[in-house]
Formats: C-alpha cells, sequence, structure tokens
C-alpha cells in the first residue's frame, strides 16, 4: 500500500493544507503497519514522527493514572501526532488501533531536514498545522465546559432508603444510598474507584453477562435485561465513570463498590426504561443488577479481569523498554570496556553486551507476568456468598461465566472448586511476586545507568544519558539522572506493594478473604506506574543514552583486570608481573605490555578488538 492520490486529497482537505504541499512532504515518508491492539505513541512521550493514516482507525485517549477516557478517533485520510511540526513538547494523548492500521509516516529527523531545505513549505505546514490544532482545542474545550456545567448542574436531592434507614441522594448523582454511607465511612486515601477505569470495565463486562445469564435462564425479563446492558455499554464508552466515588480503601471485601457499580448501573437502566433515578421497583440495585450474584464472586472476578486489562498496558510499556535496549546493544556492540564484579574491575566486554543482557533482563520478566496472567482465568462467578452458589439458578455459574467469554474477549474458565476459588487469594499474590521480580530487575538496570552515567568528571562516565532538567539549586551546571532516580522509586513502590499483598492475602480467614480492596489497589496502581515507568525510561532516557567510547576504552587500556585477559597469550607469571607494575607504578597495562615486548601492537590490539575479547575463540600459544 502506498500513499495514493485519493488519500493525500481527503488528508489536504481535512486539515486545509495545499495537496502539492503535503505531497512534497511525505514523499519521504514510509509506510508503517500496527497491529490490533498496538499502540503508535504513549501520552508524555516525545513526538517523534507525523504521518497519514492509510488504513483503519486511531483512537486518541487520555489518562496516565489509571482513568482513562478516549479524546476522540482519526479514521483513514487523517493526519496523526502531526503536533510535532509545531513544537518539542511530548504528546498530549496516547494513540492506539483496536482493529490494526496502516499509517504513512515520516520520522522527526527527516521533518528536521525537511525545514532546513524547504523551509518555505515547512512553514506553511505549520501555520496550517496550528489552525487545524487551534480549532480541534476549541471544540474539545466547548465540550468539557459543556460537560463540566452538566456535572455541576444540582436537580434537588432524591430520598433513597436501606436497611439501615432513609438518606437524602443528590438528585443528579447516579450512585445510590450504599455508596453514600460508604463514601461517609470510608474517607481514606482520596483514591475513588473512579481513578481505575479498567475495575469499572470489569464491573461492566459481569453485569452483562449475569444480565444475559439469568435473561436466559428466566430469572429476569428483557426489558430489565437490555436497560442493564444498555448502562453497562456506556460504562465501557466511558461515560459516568465520575459516579463510582467509593475509596479504593474500604472494609466489607468490595462490597461497597460492588454496589457502587450495581446502583450505577440501575439508576442509567432506568432513565434508558424511561424511569426516574432512584424508582427501584422498576430496576432494582439488588434484585437485579445483582441478581445471582454476591459481591463475593462479582468483585475478585472484576479485579481479575481489571489486571487482564491493565496487563496489556504493562506488556506494551515493557516491550518498548527492551526493545529501546535491544536497539543501544546493536548501537554499542563494538564499544570495549571494563565490565565489573563486586565494583571491582573484572574483564573486559562491550557495552552492547551490557545492554543485551538488560533487554533479557526485561523479556525475561514479561513472560513471567504473563503466565502469572494465565492463572486470572480461572474465576468464581456463580460461587454467590461462599462458593455454594446459593440463591442463583442451576447452570447459572457455567452459563454466566459463557457469557463472561464472549463479552470480555478473555478465554475465561469456570473455577474448578468454587469455594475455594472464593477465600484463595494467591493467585494475586503470584501476579504481585512476578510484578516485584520486574521491578527488582528494572530498578537494577536504573542502577547500573546511574554508575556508568557518574561524573562527568569524577566517575565512570562511561555513558551519557540524555540531560532532562537542570539538577540543582545551587550548583550551576549540574544535571542529575533524575529519570533512573524515579523508575528506582516507582520499583521500590512495587516491591513494597507486594508484601502488602503477600499479608492482604494471608488474612483470608475460613471462606473469604476480607482484604481484597487492598489488594486490587496494589495490583492495579502497580501494574499503572510501572507500565508508566517502562514507558518512560525508554523514551526519556535509554533512547537518548550516548557511549563515551574514548573514556571506556581507556579504562580497558588501564585497567589491571586486563591482565587477565593477556594470561593466556602471555602466561601467568608474565601477567602477574605486569599487573603488579601497573599497580606501584599507575603504568598503563596496555603500555607495559608493548615496552616489554611481549606483544606487539598489532597484536595486543587484535586481542582487544570487542570480537577477540568477548566471544569464544581460539586462544593463540604462549609466546
Amino acid at each position: 500500500m502506498k500513499l495514493d492520490e485519493n488519500t493525500l486529497k481527503q488528508a489536504a482537505l481535512t486539515a486545509g493544507i495545499e495537496e502539492v504541499d503535503l505531497q512534497t512532504f511525505f514523499a519521504q515518508g514510509e509506510r508503517i503497519e500496527y497491529a490490533a491492539g498496538d499502540w503508535l505513541f504513549q501520552e508524555s512521550t516525545p513526538r517523534n514522527w507525523a504521518g497519514i493514516i492509510l488504513a483503519g482507525e486511531i483512537q486518541l485517549v487520555r489518562g496516565l493514572h489509571g482513568s482513562s477516557h478516549r479524546v476522540g478517533t482519526v479514521s483513514a485520510g487523517g493526519l496523526i501526532s502531526e503536533g510535532v511540526f509545531i513544537d518539542q513538547d511530548s504528546h498530549a494523548n496516547g494513540g492506539y488501533t483496536r482493529l490494526g492500521a496502516v499509517v504513512w509516516q515520516v520520522s522527526r529527523e527527516k521533518i528536521d531536514v525537511f525545514r532546513k531545505e524547504q523551509p518555505e513549505i515547512f512553514y506553511r505546514l505549520v501555520s496550517r498545522v496550528a489552525v487545524a490544532i487551534n480549532r480541534r482545542m476549541r471544540t474539545l474545550s466547548e465540550q468539557l465546559y459543556g460537560e463540566t456545567c452538566k456535572r455541576r448542574t444540582m436537580s434537588g436531592f432524591r430520598l433513597e432508603h436501606d436497611s439501615l434507614g432513609h438518606r437524602e441522594i443528590p438528585g443528579d448523582a447516579y450512585y445510590g444510598v450504599q455508596t453514600q454511607r460508604a463514601i461517609e465511612n470510608f474517607p481514606i486515601s482520596g483514591v475513588p474507584v473512579s481513578n481505575f477505569s479498567h475495575l469499572i470495565e470489569g464491573f461492566a463486562f459481569i453485569k452483562i453477562a449475569a444480565a444475559r445469564a439469568n435473561f436466559e435462564l428466566g430469572v429476569m425479563d428483557g426489558e430489565k435485561m437490555e436497560a442493564l446492558c444498555g448502562a453497562c455499554v456506556e460504562l465501557l464508552e466511558g461515560k459516568l465513570h465520575e459516579h463510582f466515588a467509593v475509596d479504593m480503601f474500604q472494609g466489607g471485601a468490595g462490597t461497597s463498590t460492588n454496589m457502587n457499580a450495581n446502583e450505577v448501573i440501575t439508576n442509567r437502566g432506568l432513565e434508558l426504561m424511561g424511569h426516574e433515578k432512584g424508582e427501584y421497583q422498576y430496576l432494582h440495585p439488588n434484585d437485579h443488577a445483582n441478581c445471582s450474584q454476591s459481591t463475593n464472586d462479582t468483585y475478585p472476578t472484576a479485579v481479575k479481569l481489571a489486571v487482564l486489562l491493565s496487563h496489556r498496558n504493562l506488556a506494551r510499556g515493557m516491550e518498548d523498554l527492551k526493545n529501546a535496549l535491544l536497539q543501544k546493544s546493536v548501537e554499542f556492540k563494538d564499544v570495549l570496556k571494563m565490565g565489573r564484579t563486586e565494583n571491582q574491575d573484572a574483564v573486559p566486554m562491550t557495552l552492547g553486551q551490557e545492554f543485551s543482557a538488560y533487554a533479557v533482563m526485561v523479556g525475561s520478566a514479561m513472560r513471567a507476568i504473563e503466565g502469572a496472567s494465565e492463572e486470572f482465568m480461572h474465576i468464581n462467578m456463580g460461587a454467590t456468598a461462599i462458593g455454594t452458589g446459593i440463591n442463583c439458578p442451576l447452570g447459572y455459574a457455567d452459563l454466566v461465566t459463557e457469557k463472561l467469554v464472549e463479552v470480555s474477549g478473555f478465554p475465561l474458565k469456570r473455577a474448578g472448586n468454587l469455594v475455594e476459588a472464593t477465600q484463595n487469594a494467591g493467585t494475586f499474590v503470584q501476579m504481585s511476586a512476578t510484578m516485584k521480580r520486574a521491578a527488582v530487575q528494572i530498578s537494577k538496570i536504573c542502577n547500573d545507568l546511574r554508575w556508568l552515567s557518574s561524573g562527568p568528571r569524577c566517575g565512570l562516565n562511561e555513558i551519557n544519558l540524555p540531560p532532562m532538567q537542570p539538577g540543582s539549586s545551587i550548583m550551576p551546571g549540574k544535571v542529575n539522572p533524575v529519570i533512573p532516580e524515579v523508575v528506582n522509586q516507582i520499583c521500590y513502590q512495587v516491591i513494597g506493594y507486594d508484601t502488602v499483598v503477600s499479608m492482604a492475602a494471608e488474612s483470608s480467614e475460613l471462606e473469604l478473604c476480607m482484604a481484597e480492596p487492598i489488594i486490587a489497589y496494589d495490583l492495579l496502581h502497580g501494574m499503572m506506574i510501572l507500565k508508566n515507568a517502562c514507558v518512560t525510561l525508554a523514551s526519556r532516557c535509554i533512547v537518548g543514552i550516548e557511549a563515551n567510547r574514548d573514556v571506556c576504552r581507556s579504562y580497558v587500556e588501564n585497567s589491571i583486570g586486563l591482565v587477565t585477559a593477556l594470561v593466556p597469550v602471555i602466561g601467568y607469571e608474565p601477567s602477574a608481573a605486569i599487573a603488579k607494575e601497573a599497580l606501584k607504578t599507575g603504568g598503563s597495562v596496555y603500555n607495559l605490555v608493548l615496552e616489554k615486548g611481549l606483544l606487539t601492537k598489532k597484536e595486543l590490539d587484535d586481542m582487544l578488538s570487542p570480537e577477540k575479547m568477548t566471544d569464544p575463540r581460539d586462544i593463540p600459544q604462549h609466546l
């Protein structure tokens, strides 16, 4: 597929740009294919290209911190990532494709060359792109203002009751009395369920599956089923999430979150049926939204679905990090340096081998997390209160699982023993442990990056990290390794979360683990910040690392560790004598070998070539 004339015309018309200018600019581009679910760019990462969509659609989303909202959709013929023309800022949104897409892209490097070589065309493009972006921002601002006004419009109060009595609920709230009590009882973290969109999506999947199963089994009529499902579809579209107002930290093993979901879904379902919020005689949070269910099967299942959805994002972030490290391993494959053990000189290696090892670490952590996620396919829907299936119709457990597979797309299976699955939080512990493993390995990489870039005058100074910001309020010229530092701290948090998850899972007593809310928070928040850490580390650090080749080489030539590599050639005793003299005089091992005529310069340089020093080879006989 090439950049055809019709695509150019459509892009020119949409962006208000002269077709000939677009044709001249995009002549230097290349065709890039993206598979279903691929991210073209992540929010907060640098803009590296501009493109035209040849096929498919790109979803623009915003929200790094758990609550992700769709901003818009760009279809075939539309410009994408054109903000690269305007400034050096990062992406304000993330962009991914649900079903796959093909994009004709021009890299930032080529854009910079184009600006110098054809400034007139370039700045015409800049002016038109600026107008288009301004128009888009105005539209988004109007939408945001409208939504804000809607949220602030109070429509009085309605009276709701539960077994504890009556309470007034804001008339515009989709939640109900039980959510209101939970808001008052748990003013703990200030982090509401609305911050975790994947958890809300998990509940939406469950309530759709339950409604459909109940309808097929004859315990719910079609009108109620359609209303509940319609409300859940809106949740999956990102609507009404702000009404999930319960704090993530809560007692009751997740009952408040489940009831928050039941009430929001019910009240929106009532509107779809033509009734008012709170008219529960037509559709009820417990009798209908929670029909054949208990918090004890819906909450852990929703958490598992949220983890599976979050895993997709984490896997992509880790993949980006692994690929960035692999690219550096290729770039640095000829950079000879000293390896170190226990912070002491060891033997020579290449900088490429060092970065290749880092990539393998990330890859192994990815496989471990992938393996742990497979355990999450086993769910306890139909267990109801403790696993005995009380209050659900015959065949419900199998049918609701089947329906949940259909709506979620995950190959879920009914747990073999529902009593065990309702009380055992071991799968959460396993996932937490593999996340800790990833955090430990990524933090180790960051430690090494900080050491290798230390200095620049009084440290190792083997690599340069890209400077991101001034490093001191008092020391001029100081630049700190801020990206590895923040990633270190994120890793410490994930490691700490593992301890909490272990304690929470161990707190399971008899037929239920009461501490699943803290497990949910730590797993979901941990996956989110670890994903963001990987994306940030790759895009704002790894890709910009440069090797100080001369510094690396000088360490090898002057290191006492060099003699270890020479032992097979010049013998142990001469090598030991060279090492002793070098330590005593401060001389260079490289120069001493030449001065004593143990090797010629050609022979020594040949020994020090990266391929000879770091790969298996035939070792010459002692001279």
